[in-house]
């Protein structure tokens, strides 16, 4: 079975009107899944013992201390916090964490997390990009200090470049973080020459326009086998779906089918080498029937391969 976590907590996250990252994403994304055959769990609130695998106490503090009673407060130019915003991050790390405990413990194949706000631009002690904690890393470092895997891959197809992921596993000999992300984009980094301490960063800039047919050739001739070589023990997806074509904030160009098909062959990796067992997390992807759409197909392939 696969496993899909989430909880009501991330709809209260609001952001100002306009705001990109909206409540609404999630809401059509979990109206696409209603009617799938899914284990449905909702998702627990993280501690900040979690939350200390990869982030400061005074960095959480800090977040927590930002929340508004009411109306908003603004921490950088694209993040804003309301009155929910911090039980809604908390919900989206533990759900992530329910999800590994739930594969590694053989109660389901796999399993995705339908959560926001998303995670993988949140630095050490820097929130960005819409993210205040680093969801994927986090689930990494679960994985490896909880259960006691000796290797873990993120795999990171979000458009943006997934700098957060990169600064919370830099120096992660036991994980692989590969991120594919239109170059140039903000935020910015994520060149090849970026390698992490134990050369266990791999990052795959594609040009704005190239499309899926390049991203499949660029997948099949560099990240694959490069995963393959890692041998993972679970593999963790980022799954950010504005690379699409009606995205409003890049120019990639996929399109749903290309989500579908970068999901089955993760999967196939994944059955490979760490019996099936995949952990997805919601990033991006800002145009609404682009993200259901998407969103489906990869927890359709999901669910095919936990067959």
């Amino acid at each position: 079975m696969t496993a899909l976590l989430t909880h009501a907590d991330c709809l209260t996250h609001v952001t100002p009107e306009g705001h990109p990252e909206r409540v609404a994403r999630l809401e059509h994304l979990l109206h696409a899944l209603e009617g799938l055959d899914l284990t449905r769990v909702t998702a627990p609130m993280a501690s900040d013992d979690d939350l200390l695998r990869c982030h400061p106490q005074d960095y959480i503090d800090m977040i927590r201390s930002r929340v508004p009673a009411e109306g908003f407060d603004q921490l950088d130019g694209d993040t804003w916090l309301s009155p929910g915003s911090f039980s809604a991050a908390m919900r989206g790390v533990g759900a992530a964490l329910k999800a590994v405990d739930m594969v590694l413990g053989g109660e389901v194949k796999n399993a995705f997390c339908a959560t926001r706000p998303p995670g993988h631009h949140a630095e050490t002690s820097t929130p960005m990009g819409f993210c205040l904690f680093g969801t994927a890393a986090l689930a990494a470092k679960h994985a490896l200090d909880v259960h006691n895997l000796d290797r873990v891959a993120v795999v990171d197809f979000d458009v943006h470049h997934g700098n957060g992921t990169q600064d919370l596993l830099w120096n992660e000999a036991r994980a692989l973080a590969i991120t594919s992300h239109q170059s140039p984009l903000w935020p910015g980094t994520g060149e090849p020459k970026e390698r992490g301490a134990h050369n266990n960063i791999m990052n795959v800039p594609l040009a704005p326009a190239s499309g899926g047919e390049v991203m499949r050739k660029t997948y099949m001739n560099k990240v694959f086998p490069r995963l393959r070589e890692f041998d993972p023990q679970l593999i963790i997806i980022s799954a950010g779906f504005d690379a699409h074509q009606d995205d409003p904030l890049a120019q990639l160009e996929w399109t749903t089918d290309d989500f579908r098909w970068i999901t089955r062959e993760l999967c196939q990796i994944a059955a490979e080498h760490c019996d099936g067992r995949v952990v997805s997390t919601l990033e991006g992807g800002y145009d609404l029937q682009a993200l259901a759409a998407s969103g489906r197909a990869h927890v359709e392939e999901l669910m095919e391969a936990a067959q």
